[in-house]
């Protein structure tokens, strides 16, 4: 009877303890939205990968789709995911701004093309000047915009810029009085398959410039480095899987057109105008690299122009940002990171 007793004592003691064990297991959520850059973590997800990855650092790990990409932005934001998809401008002008650090963990690609200026009226950006564009303003279009702009000797002033949903941007190409806009990928091939368009300006023009992020809050990284590690490994395996013309490569990359409302055709046209870095390696050298920091000091020169760091922003400079080659804007407000701590662990095989 007494030992029946103790037996009965331990079994429930080693219940509690299994209960307690799984509540203690760290568990994060991460929001993600279609783009071709970013479909390999839907996929990865799908596939197990990322529970693999989870599970070898003892943690769950789960990744939620919003529809609206800026609304998954400002989820992350106000807190309600512990990491999110962005663009580097985006990451800078949204939680950056808003106070949230963030570290970008991952740099997975750069636009190569997937963001463009069509028009049905000019032949080159100069021919623009006068001319009202459609796009979504304060976008990551209207960066494109200011950029071609620039190269062409020209300012936003010598153009009329007139905000455009981005699900209205193809209807409103359609119409007799849009003759120009700037969009991105899917919108980008389908609006140019109106007649008589031209691409006058692509993202392949500013390499390195319109950068896809994974955002992670700094605090959540720094108090489990593990995440960063599982979420780097899950990343890399994910982008070997579908490279090539392997069965298994098309057949990820199959699954993840599906997922973006296309075919793999649609898909692999999408993934030519991504630069993906796909190799380590070359992800760690650009990360690392003087350019990363002047890009986010031009962006941070746009964003404030146009009134995205806040009504308060005295200077372009307001919102710190730390990369591996240097710092820009103020140190004392260091609000977005992009850092090479588990680049670095995949490169020497360390994971």
């Amino acid at each position: 009877m007494l030992k029946a007793c103790h037996r009965g004592i331990l079994f429930a003691a080693l219940a509690l303890f299994s209960v307690s064990s799984f509540a203690a297991k760290p568990s994060f959520k991460l929001c993600w939205s279609i783009y071709a850059g970013w479909m390999p973590w839907d996929y990865a997800q799908q596939s197990g990968i990322v529970k693999k990855w989870a599970d070898k650092y003892g943690i769950d790990i789960k990744f939620v789709q919003v529809n609206d990409y800026i609304e998954s932005v400002n989820q992350y934001t106000a807190g309600g995911f512990d990491g999110c998809t962005m663009t580097n401008m985006d990451a800078l002008t949204i939680p950056a701004a808003g106070g949230v650090d963030s570290t970008a963990l991952i740099i997975g690609d750069y636009s190569n093309g997937n963001d463009g200026i069509l028009s049905k009226s000019a032949q080159s950006i100069a021919e623009l000047k006068g001319q009202p564009i459609n796009l979504v303003e304060l976008s990551v279009s209207h960066y494109l915009l200011a950029r071609a702009l620039e190269k062409s000797g020209l300012s936003e002033r010598d153009v009329k810029v007139v905000n455009t949903a981005d699900a209205d941007l193809v209807a409103a190409f359609t119409t007799p009085e849009v003759k120009s806009i700037v969009t991105w990928n899917p919108l980008l091939a389908e609006a140019q398959k109106q007649p008589n368009t031209k691409l006058l300006f692509s993202s392949a023009q500013i390499p390195g410039e319109i950068l896809d992020l994974l955002v992670v809050n700094t605090e959540t990284l720094k108090a489990h480095p593990e995440l960063g590690k599982a979420l780097t490994g899950a990343w890399f395996e994910t982008l070997k899987v579908m490279q090539g013309e392997s069965e298994t490569a098309k057949t990820a990359r199959t699954q993840m057109g599906q997922a973006a409302g296309t075919d793999l055709a649609g898909f692999d046209a999408q993934l030519a105008a991504t630069h993906l870095f796909s190799d380590p390696k070359l992800a760690l050298d650009f990360t690392d690299s003087p350019q990363l920091k002047a890009t986010m000091q031009m962006v941070a020169e746009f964003s404030f122009k146009h009134g995205l760091l806040g009504d308060a922003a005295p200077s372009a400079d307001v919102v710190g940002v730390a990369t591996p080659a240097g710092n820009w804007g103020d140190t004392n407000n260091t609000k977005l990171r992009f850092t090479d701590e588990f680049l670095r662990l995949v490169v020497s095989n360390a994971l």
